[in-house]
């Protein structure tokens, strides 16, 4: 296998690493109530499912490398990771990967929360686009996303969605009027 062929799999190797990397940061915090919900264990389980799938099915084409695929994957990658510090940095020591309202929540309208609510599951999808461009795998992306992490992020965003108009009222729902959920200048 030539070195080229491996820069796919390098790519989709760091675009997860940077991930994980971004989780184990530590971060001042304030602990709050967490609501249990399976949803975070899930979305762990379709970012390896997604980033195996994809490695098998580059393999299974036969290690192809396209500079097409991989560029727009490794732009997915930036942004992604660029949109989840951004949206971190905004919460602050009110950012959780748990679905978690604190006494003294504040309500956070700021940075990438201007354009849509939930910034940081935006990252997500890009980042998973990202591995499965990166990698060209089309048949995996179209399995893994729609048929898994689309059903565990509605679940969470319903969950949370919840969470935010218990704490915050009406001051929430006028939000949610204004702002889009997950994609930013759409509907949803």
């Amino acid at each position: 296998m030539t070195l080229i062929r491996l820069l796919p799999l390098a790519g989709a190797t760091a675009i997860s690493l940077m991930r994980m990397a971004e989780i184990k940061t530590r971060r001042e915090t304030i602990a709050g109530k967490i609501q249990k919900s399976i949803t975070l264990r899930l979305f762990f389980v379709a970012g390896a499912a997604l980033l195996a799938g994809a490695m098998v099915e580059y393999f299974l084409r036969g290690g192809i490398f396209s500079w097409t695929w991989f560029v727009a994957g490794m732009l997915c990658g930036i942004v992604s990771f660029l949109i989840r510090r951004r949206a971190i940095s905004a919460l602050g020591k009110f950012w959780s990967m748990q679905i978690e309202i604190r006494e003294n929540h504040e309500f956070v309208r700021t940075g990438p929360f201007r354009w849509m609510r939930h910034p940081v599951y935006f990252s997500m999808i890009l980042e998973l686009l990202a591995v499965g461009l990166v990698l060209h795998a089309p048949v995996t992306m179209v399995v893994i996303i729609p048929f898994f992490f689309v059903p565990v992020l509605l679940m969470r965003i319903r969950l949370e969605e919840t969470a935010m108009l218990g704490k915050f009222g009406d001051a929430y729902r006028d939000y949610q009027k204004t702002t889009p959920s997950v994609f930013p200048f759409t509907k949803f």
